[in-house]
């Protein structure tokens, strides 16, 4: 009940961004042109600091807890990218909207209430490793442009960067200035907001009665938030019990629903990008229902 309960909030909550971005549009306040602004700050600026901030939050820990972290989270995401590639290896955006969730801002939440603050901390390489990887294979599934991909091209992308500077600031167990950490943690605290606003000023674009009663978006979605957690799930049983404790918050991640980037993406590269927020808030609204279910297994199985 608990879960249903923060899910419901925290959709809410993302509805009423996307409200204002909507009703921002639809009165001419702001443009499509404003909204790749706003798409570029959050690219560029706002996501490198989540990155940061959620690397340096994992300083506390030990540094063997985050290798295993980091190897939970390689292999959650590598499967999430596989079963997507095989099912949707022709639709782009739908290969790209499976492989990654929405797990900061939907996800950390229910790991904090469910498991404790101090779990968030094992999410923290999840979420960078996901928009490290939305940065680069994620635009190549999208634009099959193999320069996004390239070594030079991968060293020099802000996410990338982003995540070498919160490695050394968690090896070196480095203490920021306050000046700096309140900068950061102010400009991270936009990723929702900003993102769920781009989002609203993409849905004025859209015909919201049809999605309502597009089938394909809610066969995408089952495969974001049941198949995908589920096969996450066996994967971690296969894991040493030892691992459990690390890798419940990366499954509470996993099993969050499109996230909303995969349409940021699209407009950034020029793309059709009215589809990808369709299944967004489908998937979006299924959560709410699909991921106390899988959290719910996870606990009888002994994973929570």
């Amino acid at each position: 009940m608990e879960a249903a309960l923060i899910l419901a909030r925290q959709i809410l909550i993302m509805f009423i961004y996307m409200g204002i971005g909507y009703v921002l549009f639809k009165k001419n306040l702001i443009t499509k042109e404003g909204s790749k602004s706003l798409a570029h700050l959050l690219l560029y600026c706002i996501l490198p600091c989540v990155i940061i901030r959620s690397l340096a939050m994992a300083k506390t820990e030990t540094g063997s807890a985050l290798i295993i972290s980091f190897v939970i989270s390689t292999a959650a995401l590598a499967l999430a990218m596989l079963v997507s590639k095989l099912l949707f290896h022709n639709n782009p955006t739908d290969n790209f909207g499976c492989s990654f969730s929405n797990a900061g801002f939907m996800g950390f939440p229910l790991i904090a209430a469910i498991l404790g603050g101090k779990a968030v901390f094992y999410a923290a390489s999840f979420v960078a490793l996901l928009n490290a990887l939305q940065w680069t294979y994620g635009q190549w599934i999208l634009s099959k442009n193999r320069a996004l991909v390239s070594g030079k091209a991968v060293l020099q992308n802000p996410i990338v960067i982003s995540m070498l500077i919160g490695l050394i600031i968690f090896a070196t167990n480095l203490q920021l200035p306050d000046i700096i950490t309140d900068t950061m943690n102010s400009i991270a605290n936009l990723n929702a907001p900003v993102a769920m606003i781009i989002l609203g000023i993409y849905m004025a674009q859209t015909e919201v009665g049809k999605m309502l009663v597009e089938p394909r978006l809610y066969y995408v979605s089952i495969i974001r938030l049941l198949l995908i957690p589920g096969l996450t799930l066996g994967l971690i049983l296969l894991m040493p019990q030892s691992w459990h404790r690390i890798a419940a918050p990366i499954l509470i991640a996993a099993a969050a629903p499109i996230g909303s980037n995969v349409a940021v993406y699209a407009q950034k590269l020029n793309l059709d990008y009215t589809y990808a927020v369709q299944v967004v808030c489908v998937s979006t609204i299924l959560s709410l229902v699909c991921m106390p279910l899988v959290i719910g297994l996870a606990a009888t199985l002994g994973c929570l």
